[in-house]
Parts: structure tokens; C-alpha cells; sequence
């Protein structure tokens, strides 16, 4: 069976080994005779997976022992509520940098929550480009939250900011794993599992363990962090079949060569795609600004709405699947996290290139 060319921004394309390594144990993992998501979650044979998992994003990410790797559900829509509920402190302020759709729905959950502040925003500029000069901080800040990479609009943070003397808490849905990062500059990271990390349903939690202490007895059980770092995120029963293909994701990044190799890969595949819309004259319309342009989501459109039509039409009978623009902005959009081998990114620029010769 041909592999389809799957360009969708999550739940997204996964490693094809992966999907082969969890078929080939489908019905039976570990002579168990029973499939993963049968097994207990307090079984020996379930605790190694969720363990390695672990062991593994502290390995890939040189997560240092004083953070805590946390499961959770509910994706990073969750964590838009848990972040200020755990962090944001009586008294205290919320920081919030407006980058997209994603930043704002963040902010307007800690509206609900307690004080928050805009430190800077694009959005008057429709979030072409990274506000990364010029952040405020308001006096009483007890964090500073942003979103690394916008798959929307197709921007992405090159570097954090830094000094600025309170937490920096991170929404890394999209760019997770696909880059170095010095895992000490953040207070939280927090990423749903569906771009690079594995399929939908388990959302990785990376936090300074004393930031825990922040988290008040008042909370509801399942969205309080100590909850989850008390009882290594098996309170209840957790995502078991999510987390052990997150496994098998880890184990593919480490054999592929590690953070490294898969931040050089990314970068060439990016610079593909972004070639052949600066080459195309003006045929291809980058929405995001050069110096903010995200290495996992290409967004562009073209110079009217039928031959954009045009071009997704032609597009999806060539098989590139998943390339329409969100329903929110519209054009196009290619997502080519750590998975989307570069043979596919290459036919991508192939057919692009010759789309526009015949328009």
C-alpha cells in the first residue's frame, strides 16, 4: 500500500516504522496475549512502557532531574485552564504574548482564571510575524506564557525570550522534539502529542518541580500538577494505547539520531518549501514574515481564490493530503513536522513549480 502524502496539521503523519512495530504487536504485546490498550494500566508490562517513555523525553530533550515529565489528557486546551489555575497565584498577574489563534484562546481561559496581561501581540499585523522585541512585563507577573510555534499562521519563535525574571511557560503542540531547546529557560512546556510526538490523546507535561508548590489544595483532583507528579501520572487510568505509541515515536527520534539530525532535517525540508514560493515571483504568497517563518507549518496563498481552489483541487487528485489553509485564514497550508520524510516535501515543490507553469 502506498503511503499517502499527508500534509494535515495534526493529527498528523507518524513514522511509518512506528505504525508497523504497533501492528506487528497489535494482538499480542510482549507475549502477553492481549493488545497494549487490554493490558492493565498497574500491570508490570504497561508501568515499562510508560516508564521508558518517560526515560526517553528526558534523554531526547535533556530534561534535567529537577522537572517532572506528567501524562495527561485533554490536550493543550487543558492546559489553556491548568496553567493559571496551578500558577497564576492571588494577587499576581498572568503574562500572556499574543502570537494567534492558539495565544488568545490561552489568555481568554485565564481571563477566567485571575488577573492577566498582554506583554506584546501581532495581531494587529493578522500574526505575521513574532512580537519578539519589546515585551512588557507587567510589575506583579508571576509567568510569561506564549505559543512556540503557530500552526495557523505559520510563525514560530527562533529564540525565546530571556531575563525576564519570572517563568516562561510554553505551548509546544507543534514544535516539540523538532528542535534543541535548553529545557532550563522554561518553567512549563506543555504539548499535545498529535504533531510530532505520536497520535491525539496524551498531552506531555514538562515542569520545574518548584513550581509545584503553587498548586493549591483548593483544585479539583485531576487539574492539580501534583496530582499527576505524586503518582507518576497513573492516578487514574491514563491513555495507555497514546503513550505507548509515543513511546515507539521517542525510540524512532533516538535511532534516527537524536534531536540534532532531526533539527537538520527539519531545516531542509522548510527551506524546500520556502524556496519555491521566493522563486516563484509573486505566483506564491508567504503569509508569515521571513524572519518569523515557522519550519513546521508553510503557510501561503496564491494571488485569487480560484486558482487557489485551482491548485487544491489539483493538489489532492496528485494525493497531497491536508493542504487547505485553516477554515479561520483560509489559503494553503503544508505541515511537515519530524515524520513527513523529505521525498514528499520535494514532489510537494515538484508540483508546485509546475502548477505555476501551467497557470
Amino acid at each position: 500500500m502506498n503511503r499517502a502524502l499527508n500534509f494535515n496539521a495534526g493529527p498528523a503523519v507518524l513514522p511509518e516504522t512506528v505504525l508497523r512495530e504497533a501492528e506487528k504487536n497489535w494482538l499480542n504485546f510482549n507475549h502477553t496475549g492481549m493488545a497494549v490498550m487490554e493490558l492493565s494500566h498497574r500491570s508490570k508490562e504497561y508501568e515499562t512502557i510508560h516508564d521508558q517513555a518517560k526515560l526517553l523525553l528526558r534523554e531526547l530533550l535533556s530534561i534535567p532531574d529537577s522537572y517532572d515529565v506528567l501524562f495527561l489528557q485533554g490536550g493543550a486546551s487543558l492546559q489553556f485552564s491548568m496553567v493559571p489555575m496551578n500558577l497564576l497565584t492571588e494577587g499576581k498577574t498572568g503574562n500572556y504574548i499574543l502570537t494567534g489563534v492558539w495565544a488568545e484562546k490561552a489568555l481568554k481561559e485565564a481571563e477566567k482564571v485571575g488577573n492577566t496581561f498582554i506583554s506584546a501581540s501581532s495581531k494587529h499585523q493578522q500574526y505575521q510575524s513574532i512580537p519578539a522585541e519589546n515585551i512588557e512585563v507587567s510589575e506583579d507577573a508571576t509567568y510569561l506564557h506564549l505559543t512556540s510555534n503557530n500552526t495557523i499562521y505559520g510563525t514560530q519563535w527562533q529564540q525565546f525570550p530571556d531575563n525576564v525574571g519570572i517563568p516562561l511557560i510554553a505551548d509546544m503542540s507543534s514544535d516539540l522534539l523538532s528542535r534543541k531547546l535548553t529545557i532550563e529557560n522554561f518553567g512549563v512546556i506543555y504539548a499535545g502529542a498529535q504533531k510530532n510526538l505520536g497520535p491525539s490523546g496524551v498531552t506531555v507535561v514538562i515542569i520545574q518541580k518548584e513550581l509545584l508548590s503553587r498548586s493549591g489544595n483548593h483544585l479539583p483532583t485531576m487539574l492539580n500538577y501534583n496530582t499527576y507528579a505524586n503518582h507518576n501520572s497513573l492516578y487514574n487510568t491514563p491513555p495507555t494505547l497514546a503513550i505507548y505509541l509515543l513511546k515507539l515515536v521517542l525510540e524512532w527520534a533516538k535511532e534516527f539520531g537524536g534531536i540534532s539530525v532531526i533539527e537538520k532535517r527539519n531545516i531542509e525540508k522548510a527551506k524546500i518549501l520556502y524556496d519555491a514560493i521566493d522563486c516563484s515571483e509573486g505566483f506564491y504568497l508567504g503569509h508569515s514574515e521571513k524572519e518569523s517563518r515557522s519550519k513546521m507549518n508553510v503557510t501561503f496563498n496564491l494571488t485569487d481564490d480560484e486558482t487557489a481552489k485551482s491548485f487544491l483541487h489539483q493538489a489532492k487528485e496528485e494525493g497531497f493530503i491536508g493542504l487547505n489553509g485553516h477554515r479561520s485564514v483560509g489559503g494553503c497550508r503544508a505541515s511537515i513536522y519530524n515524520a513527513m520524510p523529505v521525498e514528499h516535501v520535494i514532489q510537494l515543490a515538484e508540483f508546485m513549480k509546475k502548477f505555476r507553469e501551467y497557470n
